[in-house]
């Protein structure tokens, strides 16, 4: 048990939509990601969606509602089964708590990510 520092984690790669695991937390991932750009809407059937925004602030779109602004030190819960859809005019970096194995793409089409552990 050893304590984490996010901002070396973040600084050990570059790509973007493309979550590392940083810990686990009972049944789940712990993982930072960056973001710049759009990613696809996309919902998860079995699980929220968590979102702490650590550097930057990104956009959230939910079809039929208006975006929200989530910025550093805000978080967000994206309730399972609303269809949604991040993104970010310049990078952001995020950490994200999710159930192992739950693909990151959701029901989007895309291929999920490989979320490597740091």
């Amino acid at each position: 048990m050893e304590s984490i520092n996010l901002d070396k984690k973040l600084s050990l790669f570059s790509s973007h939509w493309d979550p590392h695991v940083i810990a686990d937390y009972n049944e789940n991932d712990v993982m930072v990601v960056k973001f710049k750009g759009e990613y696809p809407f996309h919902k998860h059937d079995t699980t929220d969606d968590f979102f702490l925004v650590l550097e930057g602030e990104m956009e959230l779109d939910i079809e039929g509602e208006r975006s929200r602004t989530v910025r550093a030190g805000e978080m967000i819960v994206v309730p399972k089964g609303v269809v949604h859809r991040p993104r970010a005019k310049d990078e952001v970096k995020v950490l994200l708590i999710e159930p192992k194995g739950e693909p990151n793409s959701g029901d989007s089409g895309r291929a999920p990510a490989l979320k490597p552990r740091l």
